[in-house]
């Protein structure tokens, strides 16, 4: 389901990395080395550090960053702050790979602290952070379009415009920054991965597509765990669930401690039904997962229950992981917290538990409120009361509450009210279609979920359900076979996948 606080990890960010080369001492002593040519051996935007051993360290956080080993990423970027405090932009990258909010934040105060002494592609790159933690994404998109003004020969500096664009929704100005990318450097691994997953879940899908570029990933890093789990992504999105899986494993083989490919064998298995088999692939997931691995990818357990027609099930795993989670080592229990019961929420909510759902919201309130103190930020702190506000407006809905719901709705307008975000009145969208269409008004519910998160299949499947109230079942059906054929692993989906198939039906 959608969510209205703001994401302070790298994807919510945008801001995609640059290097320049480093010593041939360096790279004779590191086994991975080979991979350099295709990520951070790509040249032509300047790091600003006087350390050698900084930097390396450096290019070595951007390789494991272009390769998804975002852990790893973290801590060689470190080691590049460790060596060179004054490193504006490793701290920045700490920031963006980081594992808690209180990294994050202390991190990206460190890179501004330090910007003075960077490049302007540093500084352009650090102001981008600040404008998404700000939820002005407008701003974030007109500093992109700078940086590739001032660096047009930069393919960093236009896969962090099509960042920019992609947090808008501006898939094909994405798409066309990223092809300039790969125009400069046809070999850098994570443009291809970037294209490739913006065509699978971006829209309008051109899942052929997605696939050739992982494929072309998967042919520059052949024994890379990392490719395997996209060209896995790319089979998913059109079907092919077994080979899908297949990749997976492949990937895992190569690399024992990863739990990602573990976790996306165990969607693979979920999809075709082997509840099992997915559940045993979640618990070995979380058996090696790093950081916040092992409560972050619990949630995906409890899936399995909603897909089985088992929601109640999944509650009380869910409550078990909060109840669990401040005794399992991860860095930031409080953020697991927060996933965890905003799952009990919408769970409870949209199967009418309404008990479950208003002890979930107890405890989850203030948990997002000391998330919002931690973050010092006055649009993150309106990101976490809009959230709120959604969540207690669509309880309400559901409960029949049309007054209160609609006071939230108010509410979250008011609140975002501020932010430079296109997208900001998604959510507001999102509850007002809700308090409609519970109320059978389903043409002003249509009008209203059509201005929310189509991407999120929760909220398409409204939208669809709607549109068919409204009169149109030729594009509700429509509608409903494109969420039946949703094979990607979130909540929303679980929770409405069965109704879609069987409205998707020839015969419905």
């Amino acid at each position: 389901m959608t969510s209205v606080s703001h994401a302070f990890t790298r994807a919510g960010l945008a801001v995609v990395l640059a290097s320049v080369g480093w010593s041939a001492g360096a790279a004779a002593q590191d086994p991975r080395a080979a991979l350099d040519p295709i990520t951070s051996a790509v040249i032509k935007h300047p790091i600003t550090t006087s350390s050698a051993a900084a930097r390396a360290r450096f290019l070595e956080g951007l390789r494991e960053f272009d390769l998804g080993r975002f852990i790893d990423a973290n801590v060689r970027f470190k080691a590049a702050v460790a060596a060179d405090p004054d490193f504006a932009f490793a701290y920045l990258n700490v920031a963006n790979t980081a594992n808690s909010l209180a990294d994050f934040k202390t991190n990206l105060a460190l890179a501004e602290q330090h910007a003075a002494g960077a490049s302007e592609a540093e500084r352009l790159q650090i102001q981008m952070a600040r404008k998404g933690f700000d939820n002005d994404l407008a701003g974030q998109l007109a500093l992109g379009q700078q940086l590739v003004e001032k660096y047009p020969d930069s393919p960093r500096a236009w896969l962090a415009l099509a960042g920019a664009q992609i947090g808008l929704n501006k898939n094909e100005d994405a798409r066309a920054s990223i092809t300039k990318a790969l125009e400069i450097s046809p070999k850098l691994y994570v443009a291809h991965a970037t294209i490739g997953n913006d065509y699978i879940f971006g829209e309008p899908h051109d899942f052929t597509k997605a696939l050739e570029h992982m494929q072309a990933a998967e042919a520059l890093a052949p024994d890379e765990s990392n490719a395997h789990l996209l060209v896995g992504d790319a089979y998913r999105a059109q079907r092919n669930l077994e080979k899908a899986r297949d990749e997976y494993l492949r990937g895992h083989e190569l690399d024992p401690k990863s739990a990602v490919l573990l976790v996306k064998a165990g969607h693979a298995n979920t999809f075709l039904g082997d509840y099992t088999a997915a559940r045993a692939d979640y618990d070995s997931a979380m058996a090696v997962g790093r950081a916040n691995e092992k409560a972050a990818y619990a949630p995906f357990r409890a899936y399995v229950s909603v897909y089985a027609g088992d929601p109640e099930a999944a509650i009380t795993e869910l409550n078990q992981l909060v109840a669990s989670v401040d005794g399992m080592g991860v860095p930031d229990p409080k953020a697991n917290k927060v996933a965890a019961l905003t799952n009990v929420v919408v769970i409870a909510t949209h199967t009418r538990n309404r008990a479950a759902a208003e002890r979930a919201l107890k405890q989850l309130e203030p948990l997002l409120m000391q998330q919002a103190d931690e973050a010092a930020n006055p649009a993150f702190k309106r990101g976490q009361q809009a959230q709120i506000a959604y969540l207690e407006g669509w309880t309400a809905a559901r409960r029949g509450d049309y007054a209160s719901a609609q006071k939230q709705a108010d509410r979250i307008n008011q609140l975002l009210a501020p932010d430079a975000n296109p997208r900001k009145l998604e959510p507001m969208h999102q509850l007002e279609g809700f308090i409609a269409l519970y109320q059978g008004k389903n043409t002003e519910a249509a009008a209203h979920l059509r201005q929310g998160n189509l991407l999120d299949p929760y909220i398409k499947y409204q939208f669809a359900v709607a549109t068919e109230g409204a009169g149109d079942p030729a594009q509700a059906k429509k509608l409903f076979r494109e969420i039946a054929d949703y094979n990607f692993n979130a909540l929303g989906f679980a929770l409405i996948r069965r109704d879609a198939q069987q409205k998707a039906s020839p015969g419905t």
